[in-house]
Formats: C-alpha cells, structure tokens, sequence
C-alpha cells in the first residue's frame, strides 16, 4: 500500500471521520441505529455506494461539464443506490420493509456527494475506489457503535438476541429518535476531547 493510500484510509477511518470530525450524515445515526442488525445492512449498502459512486464519479470526470457536474454526480449515486435498494428487496425482504424509505435517502447523504465532489472530481478512479471504501467503512462503525448502545440499552438485546436479563429497566429514549443524538453527542464529546489533549500533551514538548 502506498503512501498515499494508507494516508487516505487512515485519514478517513480516523483523523477526518465524517461523523466525528466533519459532523456530516448524521440523518442515519437518527433513522436505524435503533436496531443493530439494520444498522449493518444501511452501513453495507452506504459503503457499496459510496465506493462505487465515486470510482464512476472519477472515471467520467473528464467528460463531466462543469456547469451539471452535481446533477450528473447526483443521477450517478442514484443509480447505484437503486441497485442497493433491489438487491436488499431480493436478498432481505424483511430488513429491507423495516427500513422502507431510509434505503432510499441514502441518495440525500452529503458524505456520499461531499467525496465525490471534494475527492473523485480530482483523482483517478483507483485512488477514489478507495476513498469511497474508507469513507463508507469509517461512517458504519461509528454507526455500529452507537446501534450496539443503543439497542442494548433500549431493548436489553444485541442482534435480536437477548443479553440484559429482567433486571435490566430499558431505557425507552435510546429507541427513540433523542438517544441517536445523545449517543452520537457523547462519542463526539469523547473523541474531540480526546484530540484536545493530544494536541496539548504534544505542544507541552
């Protein structure tokens, strides 16, 4: 792996995560991280789009006018996104009925549009491959992470299964759309303070 690459996986894994550091896509961490199990299902169907909106974005950037470049980069992830949408409604009928139109707005999410925009416009399609894949892979698991919370505090369940026996008094508001936004607004809290004293620990050398 060049260097190049790695510093684009990392970065977007890590240091420039679109939801901790750019704060972008939020809507999803509201709509299914209720369920752990949806959560998955979205977070693969984000990352498949994203990879492959912004590989086509780069390949066809040269014949892109610059006046309809968004229009043409958003009938791009559209498409792919259709094809999300049909291969769930084949493979998972059921997951695909619970998250009914959310699949969809998958099209809506700046992530998506902001890497190819900011990214596939300017680079060749293999080094957008993989921006695509980094962006979509450091969005799920903060996705994943908050729905594990979430449901386990909300339902006493991971995956459908239960974990936290009779004793445990369910917390209603980690199902309901507050607690995406209290959960997302702790790991937030966490993370930029961790960044905080990094950058004071190494200024103070």
């Amino acid at each position: 792996m060049s260097s190049r690459t790695s510093n684009v996986v990392f970065s977007n894994l890590g240091r420039d995560n679109p939801v901790f550091v750019q704060i972008l896509g939020i809507c999803s961490t509201l709509a299914v991280t209720n369920v752990l199990k949806n959560t998955l299902v979205m977070a693969i169907g984000l990352i498949f789009t994203t990879a492959l909106s912004n590989f086509t974005v780069s390949l066809l950037r040269r014949f892109i006018p610059t006046r309809i470049r968004m229009m043409v980069s958003t009938l791009i992830i559209a498409s792919w996104v259709i094809i999300v949408e049909i291969m769930l409604k084949a493979q998972v009928p059921e997951i695909a009925r619970q998250l009914g139109p959310y699949v969809g707005l998958i099209i809506t999410n700046c992530i998506i549009m902001g890497r190819a925009e900011a990214f596939a416009m300017q680079n060749t399609p293999g080094i957008s491959l993989v921006d695509g894949l980094s962006s979509g892979v450091g969005y799920s698991w903060v996705l994943l992470l908050i729905a594990f919370f979430r449901e386990l505090m909300g339902s006493g369940t991971v995956w459908g299964q239960v974990v936290l026996g009779s004793w445990w008094v369910k917390w209603s508001i980690m199902v309901m759309a507050p607690g995406a936004f209290f959960m997302l607004a702790i790991f937030i809290w966490i993370v930029k303070g961790r960044i905080l004293v990094e950058k004071e620990a190494s200024n103070g050398r």
